[in-house]
């Protein structure tokens, strides 16, 4: 195999600087950002000039709104940070029992031997011993669990940082508070990116310390580091989804539809938890989502090259490409980030989206070629990928730019689809606003419909990149095209993040009594900023998608399955069970926070009916108590979803083998993808029919309010449907996928062969041995042992001294 242009040295030197360079750009642009003051002092920034807040083109100086504008920013984060904490408690619990659950049952499959084994690819040589494994993937795991919660912490920070500094800006214009939000989105999408590139790097370094040559060890162990990133998503987005869809419905059916007051009025109970909502479940979860998506098809694509002719010819270059295409992401992402902030400035609300837009596309075109670069660099002209029942694939250098390019444009084609679908701008959005002109049901017939058609585009891209990658790189494509999806991941999640933030600066100057200019240009971003945060979800599906292909892959390989057949018993019936758990789990996370917000109406409504002096403004209700709803029914309620994903594919593959559990991991897969997409896309644009009514920007707008028309109110009801949809149970969705289809990774087989024998009392086993096809793969993976279990009434016998899955 040719030699790479790149040295290892090199290599060594380019990842971390680049998440330095990440670091760094993104304490930048919180300098920037820290330049607005809340407190009403002369210090600010416009496009970097100094100029005081209060002395703005509408001669608007109210010390006491901008006063109140950091007591309301304050009571937000302090809400915020206390759900958080609270929740990561509960995680805290979480990550240590499963910690030693993964301990003991990866230990116990070798006996907890601490004895160096031959290894399966070359015999002469020596790999880590069983109980190594299980402890370098505990720590692994604990990793990706702590760095997803950071991640998510520190986009909620930033976030309740610059919310009010986006308020006082949109006093001077649209395109100062543009410029904060974005910036203020920027901090958390290149802390995320770098963060979670920079820890990778450094546990493979320091596992490599331990393993020496042993890649294959080292980077199983590392997949650890994946699981921990979606374990912790999986809560913080469920917990956060229901927070905020509960305070959100609460306060929108109360306030706006019964007592037809504006939203987030501060005479509304619920208007503080509906702000921190924005900040827990729009912003922390979704960080922590995103997180775990980067993680898991990093760990994905490691995996896979390290059983290719990359690990057998020890070439830490070539291996170290999914990395560096992340590091290439990160510069190509500060270039973009400058022409939105410096080179193209706001003037307008009609000019919000475009930028947005710009964004994608200058981010996809640009990492196109830095693709380009690093496959010419860092891959070997050409080399092999093992494929299961299958003669080594051969793959040249340039197959994989194809590979790595059908995730990126994918990517653009989803996000570009569901702005299509989301955005008033466009007619989808329009006729589901005109449908309210006969009531809710007509409004929710048509917003159903425009979710089903909207599914249609994104799902062929996804195809169409599944297809090209599989038939160019085997398994290994399909991993380094989630990782094309998701190179540009700081500019989309700088894009996602600005949407709450936005959504934020809005409340807070309802809240403060804004003059009502501002409120119109907070309610332009905040109506760009749903379609951005469609676009996030829809990127975060797809890549979740092709993670979880690349998953299913190891999967099947590590359980010696060279074909899925659905038209047997076995397969078919995990198949037709695996699509129907997204529903179960949408149905699940639906329902509580439907729960949620009864609980919440009774709240609000008590507060109107016996608090005197509430709707005349002269009392402040006792917003607390609705924090405390809110965050003592998310915290409750997101325990059963995350038992269902967790516990589903160890029971079935227990139970009923691997054959099944193969079966589920490809129902739940495209099932939930579909069911994901359509939730999302349907409570956007529900989201962005009522803001497009409430706004009244054309003459068509005109027709259907004003606010408290009839036509509004049918719109109000539903975005409050759609809240749940985009909010809780479609985003969740993706990550229920992801983490099913972690759990059949290498570990995970080697979890349901310990789980059988530990049940054998009650078990017959059954072992099939499935021979590798050639002598070439024979070297590479031994035999494959596959343990079925056939449940009997009497005590089996337990075959000992069996090697488990290689």
């Amino acid at each position: 195999m040719a030699a790479t242009l790149l040295s290892a040295l090199l290599v060594e030197i380019l990842i971390p600087v680049a998440a330095l360079i990440g670091m760094v750009f993104a304490l930048i642009q919180w300098f920037l950002v820290s330049r607005v003051s809340v407190g009403g002092g002369q210090a600010s920034i416009n496009n970097g000039y100094d100029q005081s807040l209060l002395d703005d083109e509408e001669g608007y100086d109210d010390a006491e709104a901008v006063a109140l504008c950091a007591e309301i920013q304050n009571a937000i984060s302090e809400g915020a940070e206390s759900f958080l904490i609270t929740e990561y408690q509960y995680l805290g619990i979480f990550m240590a029992v499963f910690s030693v659950f993964i301990f003991l049952f990866l230990g116990s499959v070798g006996g907890f031997s601490t004895k160096w084994v031959s290894c399966k690819a070359n015999p002469s040589e020596l790999c880590a011993p069983p109980l190594a494994n299980a402890l370098f993937s505990t720590v692994a795991f604990i990793l990706g669990a702590l760095t997803s919660t950071l991640s998510g912490y520190l986009g909620m920070k930033i976030a309740t940082y610059a919310n009010a500094r986006t308020t006082l800006e949109a006093r001077k214009g649209v395109g100062e508070a543009f410029i904060v939000a974005f910036r203020a989105g920027s901090v958390m999408g290149f802390l995320l990116a770098a963060n979670g590139l920079i820890v990778l790097f450094i546990a493979i370094v320091l596992f490599k310390l331990y393993y020496g040559n042993d890649w294959t060890g080292l980077y199983e162990s590392i997949a650890g580091y994946g699981l921990g990133g979606s374990s912790v998503a999986l809560f913080g987005r469920v917990g956060g989804g229901i927070y905020t869809k509960a305070a959100d419905v609460g306060a929108d059916l109360v306030g706006k539809v019964e007592r037809n007051i504006p939203e987030d009025d501060p005479r509304n109970p619920a208007v503080i938890a509906d702000n921190v909502g924005d900040n827990v479940g729009d912003i922390a979860g979704m960080g922590a989502d995103l997180f775990g998506s980067f993680a898991e098809s990093s760990c994905a694509a490691l995996v896979v090259s390290s059983i290719s002719s990359f690990g057998a010819d020890r070439d830490f270059v070539a291996m170290s490409f999914p990395l560096l295409i992340s590091s290439a992401g990160i510069v190509v992402c500060l270039i973009t980030t400058i022409f939105a902030t410096d080179l193209f400035v706001i003037k307008s609300v009609k000019e919000i989206e475009p930028s947005l837009k710009r964004q994608l596309v200058i981010s996809t075109v640009l990492m196109t070629l830095a693709i380009a670069a690093v496959c010419y660099l860092a891959l070997p002209s050409t080399f092999t990928i093992n494929v299961v029942g299958h003669q080594p694939k051969v793959v040249k250098n340039w197959k994989l730019f194809f590979c790595v390019g059908s995730g990126l444009w994918a990517g653009l084609i989803i996000g570009y689809t569901t702005e299509y679908f989301t955005s008033n701008a466009y007619q989808p959005v329009r006729d589901v606003a005109d449908s309210c002109r006969t009531g809710a049901a007509t409004n929710v017939i048509f917003g159903l419909a425009l979710g089903y058609k909207s599914v249609i585009i994104p799902v062929l891209a996804i195809a169409v990149a599944i297809f090209l990658s599989f038939s160019l790189a085997a398994m290994y494509g399909i991993a380094v095209a989630a990782l094309g999806m998701l190179s540009t991941l700081a500019t989309g999640l700088a894009i996602d993040a600005y949407g709450p933030i936005s959504d934020n600066a809005g409340g807070i100057a309802e809240m403060a009594g804004m003059p009502h200019k501002v409120r119109e240009r907070t309610d332009a971003l905040d109506a760009a900023g749903n379609t951005t945060a469609a676009i996030g979800k829809g990127f975060a599906i797809g890549s979740a998608a092709l993670v979880s292909l690349a998953l299913f892959g190891a999967f099947v390989s590590r359980a010696g399955i060279a074909v899925v057949d659905v038209i047997q018993p076995k397969e078919f019936v995990g198949l037709i069970v695996g699509a129907m758990l997204p529903y179960w789990f949408s149905a699940m996370t639906m329902k509580s926070v439907g729960k949620a917000a009864l609980a919440m109406v009774e709240e609000v409504r008590r507060q109107f009916n016996t608090i005197p002096g509430l709707m005349e403004g002269t009392v402040k209700p006792d917003y607390k108590r609705c924090v405390k709803i809110s965050t003592d029914a998310s915290l409750r309620e997101m325990i059963p979803p995350g038992a269902l994903v967790m516990l589903t594919p160890l029971i079935v593959g227990t139970l009923f083998g691997s054959s099944t559990l193969a079966g589920l991991l490809a129902g739940a897969l495209v099932s939930g993808v579909q069911i994901a997409i359509s939730a999302s896309n349907t409570g956007g644009a529900w989201d962005n029919a009522k803001k497009y009514i409430e706004a009244g920007a054309s003459d068509h707008a005109r027709s259907l309010g004003p606010k408290g028309s009839d036509a509004h109110k049918a719109a109000v009801i539903g975005d409050t449907v759609g809240d749940p949809l985009k909010d809780t149970s479609g985003p969740s969705l993706n990550i229920l996928i992801k983490l099913m289809a972690m759990e059949g990774t290498r570990d995970g087989v080697k979890l349901l062969c310990r789980l059988e024998e530990i049940v054998g009392g009650c078990c017959h086993c059954q072992v099939s041995l499935h021979s590798a096809k050639s002598e070439h793969e024979e070297s590479l993976t031994s035999k494959f042992i596959v343990l079925s279990l056939v449940w009997r009434g009497k005590k089996c016998d337990i075959l000992q001294d069996l090697p488990l899955v290689p």
